[in-house]
């Protein structure tokens, strides 16, 4: 194989810039771009006959040089996060964006967010008003507490409440409640961050009301209840409620901050899910400050919402922190409209994607699930589609051992195997992510959302993705 030969049918750049298609593509990105992008390609390309030991595949490539600098340019101007279908189950899925917000409520984000907004104007006075004024009424509203605020998300309220409260102080917690929130992110690390010093009481299955009151010192600043959202400890267990550590935090003039998590605002268990403990709950029980998630059981966008009494909020509205933990125009936006659904528990299950996935009947899911099942096989694909019953999760760090029975349209493919079938899905222009077992494609319907069925039965049919690679 002669290689000098090869080099020479390489086109050089002058002669490529005079090529149609990237006349085209210059129009759109621009010389100095589409220049670069040729240079790279170039160099891949000489790179690849370099190593190369075949003459015809090396002149393959040379002939797809223009279409691969088409498809190189084209993948640097697309950006990379994109719609994905979540055929697994898990409702929160931590991987995939935890809480979908609603079209219609999205649609009026985009109106706000495309113009100028009051985001910190007080249109009644005339003057700079505060982010939080937007929403913080709805919550003490919702909650049945005095005053309320949020931050980007809840590892960064914990850690400003810390360092509100008990900066230079101790803090006193159950060893059982130490959790780890997800990445490798630590209560004791975010504690020790927010300048307050970690006091642990108890141990990992029984703390009591004696091993919290023996630990107050001088020193102490605050007692601390972390709600165990994303594990259980069961068996031989002991905690103390926060409703009997009020009267301690009362005796001692010490407040009492409880870390929620996943945070609820609606009680699930009317819907036949386990009892998780709501805000409201935390509020009446005699909590001085909760925080918790909005991107989880909430269903909004990923924030730290802190509620509780005014005079511990305002010190926090204060904090120097405050300013590089808080919200943007977006989040404020999306809490805005989320927390309006919750005027009404009715509009809220109806209205909140997350909660309607959650408390959605068994008998609507198979509704769905025939349907998409019929349209699948409508295209008549290489391969067995039945419909089975399945579980599906909550996720996000929610309800760890909660189980919803649910109904899914599994796929086994004929001529390719099930793994390469999932590979496939997930590099279609919108990703399909299913779960697989039992050496089948499982699409849970409970998270595919009617408007989808479209989507995925048009990518099945056009993708080929069925078939054998010659």
């Amino acid at each position: 194989m002669n290689k000098n030969l090869l080099y020479r049918n390489i086109p050089k750049v002058d002669v490529l810039l005079e090529e149609k298609k990237i006349q085209e593509l210059i129009n759109i990105y621009g010389r100095e771009m589409v220049v670069e992008t040729i240079r790279e390609e170039l160099d891949s390309l000489r790179e690849y006959i370099k190593e190369c030991e075949e003459e015809e595949s090396a002149l393959v490539r040379i002939d797809a040089l223009v279409a691969n600098i088409e498809k190189h340019i084209i993948h640097m101007n697309t950006p990379d996060i994109k719609s994905v279908i979540n055929g697994t189950g898990t409702i929160l899925h931590t991987n995939l964006g935890r809480a979908p917000i609603g079209l219609k409520h999205m649609q009026y984000v985009a109106e706000i967010a495309t113009g100028y907004s009051n985001l910190e104007y007080n249109l009644k006075e005339g003057k700079r008003g505060e982010r939080y004024s937007h929403f913080e009424q709805l919550l003490c509203k919702i909650t049945g507490a005095e005053a309320a605020m949020a931050v980007n998300n809840n590892a960064a309220a914990v850690m400003l409440i810390l360092n509100t409260l008990g900066k230079g102080k101790e803090i006193i917690v159950s060893r059982g409640e130490l959790v780890e929130i997800g990445g490798k992110f630590r209560v004791p690390d975010v504690m020790e961050q927010s300048g307050a010093s970690l006091v642990e009481v108890g141990t990992t299955n029984k703390t009591h009301f004696s091993d919290y009151e023996q630990a107050i010192t001088e020193e102490t600043g605050a007692l601390l209840k972390v709600h165990t959202s994303n594990y259980r400890i069961v068996g031989f267990t002991e905690t103390v409620p926060i409703e009997e550590l009020v009267p301690l935090g009362e005796k001692y003039y010490l407040p009492i901050i409880e870390d929620l998590g996943s945070g609820v605002l609606i009680d699930l268990s009317k819907y036949g899910l386990t009892y998780e403990p709501t805000v409201q709950d935390s509020i009446r029980h005699g909590a001085d400050i909760v925080c918790f998630s909005g991107d989880k059981l909430l269903g909004g966008a990923q924030a730290g919402i802190i509620v509780g009494k005014k005079k511990y909020i305002d010190k926090m509205k204060k904090n120097q922190m405050t300013r590089a933990l808080r919200i943007d125009k977006f989040t404020a936006t999306i809490l805005d409209v989320i927390l309006h659904e919750y005027l009404s528990e009715e509009k809220a299950i109806r209205n909140i994607p997350a909660l309607h996935m959650i408390t959605e009947s068994l008998e609507e899911v198979t509704k769905r699930a025939k349907s998409l099942q019929r349209m699948l096989r409508q295209l008549d694909l290489d391969a067995e589609i039945v419909l089975e019953k399945c579980e599906s999760q909550i996720g996000g760090g929610s309800l760890p051992l909660e189980r919803i029975t649910s109904m899914a349209v599994t796929i086994k493919p004929l001529r390719i195997t099930t793994a390469e079938l999932e590979e496939r899905m997930r590099h279609l222009p919108i990703p399909i992510i299913p779960r697989t077992m039992n050496d089948k494609i499982i699409l849970d319907v409970r998270t595919i959302e009617q408007r989808f069925f479209k989507t995925i039965t048009k990518q099945l049919k056009e993708s080929n993705i069925f078939e054998e690679k010659a």
